[in-house]
């Protein structure tokens, strides 16, 4: 716990003069021209496979030059490193500083809320945990030992959505299940990939507790694939659904 409050406190102190709000891409270079020619196979007339693996080296060399990458993840100090662009609308931010001492993350013990919670994140210069993550999204089934009753129809669409608490939800303590750190360096295999944003500030920030029940219709409604038909039949033994 020492080290915790230690560790805290010289973010603190530190995070106003040395964080930065820009946004890098790291794979910027990794993703060059000259890169892409050489690792786009699609594009080419005619591949051997002598090319087929990510290594470096022609397939049947051995040779001291073929060698695994090495993994380079970055060493900044929480609060003193330039987040990472998002791959895509709404994606988890990879986490662009040392994670030394920081892991593992269990219920009891989430050093990473010390920076990012809401209230006090502007002050760490930190990200903030969203909305999103305050909600809880599990239906209150019930069982008595002997029944069990659903609280939802997925025949319906429907969903469970609890108002945001102040509380994190517990489905989302464990952030490392989502978020982690990002090797710096070449890619192994340079790509074209490239992510569609939805925002303005899509690649350094997430909305998407505004809009996460878009496209959610219900019988009848908008986009919904289910039927006033399907719902008459769904207890019938050829209708019986695997969700109810």
């Amino acid at each position: 716990m020492v080290k915790v409050i230690k560790t805290i406190a010289l973010v603190a102190l530190l995070a106003p003069s040395l964080y930065s709000g820009d946004v890098i891409d790291i794979n910027k270079e990794a993703n060059s021209k000259t890169n892409l020619e050489k690792d786009d196979l699609g594009n080419k007339k005619e591949v051997t496979e002598a090319v087929l693996g990510l290594r470096k080296t022609d397939l049947y060399s051995e040779e001291a030059e073929t060698t695994g990458m090495k993994t380079n993840y970055g060493t900044d100090a929480p609060g003193t490193s330039k987040r990472i662009e998002r791959a895509f609308q709404d994606a988890p931010p990879m986490i662009p500083h040392s994670v030394e001492g920081l892991l593992p993350i269990t219920a009891k013990n989430n050093t990473c809320t010390g920076c990012h919670m809401p209230e006090v994140a502007p002050a760490m210069k930190a990200t903030p945990i969203p909305k999103s993550h305050f909600v809880n999204f599990r239906p209150n089934h019930k069982f008595d030992g002997k029944m069990f009753k659903k609280a939802i129809d997925n025949y319906k669409n429907e969903i469970t959505i609890s108002k945001p608490s102040k509380d994190l939800s517990m489905a989302r303590f464990n952030c490392s299940q989502c978020h982690a750190p990002q090797s710096r360096g070449a890619l192994a295999v340079s790509n074209t990939f490239e992510g569609g944003f939805s925002d303005k500030d899509g690649k350094s920030a997430s909305n998407w507790y505004d809009r996460m029940a878009d496209d959610l219709a219900t019988v009848g409604e908008g986009n919904s694939i289910v039927t006033k038909k399907d719902l008459e039949n769904k207890n019938s033994g050829a209708g019986k659904s695997v969700w109810h």
